[in-house]
């Protein structure tokens, strides 16, 4: 599965721009300019799957710093902030890493 199949390539070209500067990611943002806040629990899932790069069941800070090049092979990668702050912002029970529920939640919220 792709990120396509889910999200529009429009809409995913237009949050990529929206965070081109170093330090300018937001993830909340980044997820409604996406349109993966319109999507429902199962595609957000679905997104997760994708983004979790070697299948653990969690996203890790090394596959986050990635995530921005999970949606465009082109895209920046996240600065050591911008990672830390996602993490922080996603991982709800401090073990280091996001998990299905945890990204469906930041997502959908």
């Amino acid at each position: 599965m792709s990120l396509s199949s889910v999200l529009s390539a429009d809409a995913i070209d237009s949050a990529l721009k929206d965070c081109q500067a170093p330090d300018s990611f937001n993830p909340k943002k980044f997820f409604q300019l996406c349109g993966l806040t319109k999507k429902s629990p199962q595609e957000v899932k679905n997104v997760f799957n994708v983004l979790d790069n070697d299948a653990s069941g969690f996203i890790e800070e090394d596959e986050l710093k990635f995530f921005l090049q999970r949606f465009s092979p082109g895209a920046r990668v996240l600065t050591d902030k911008e990672t830390k702050g996602f993490l922080l912002a996603a991982d709800d029970d401090s073990d280091g890493k996001i998990g299905v529920d945890e990204f469906q939640a930041m997502v959908l919220s």
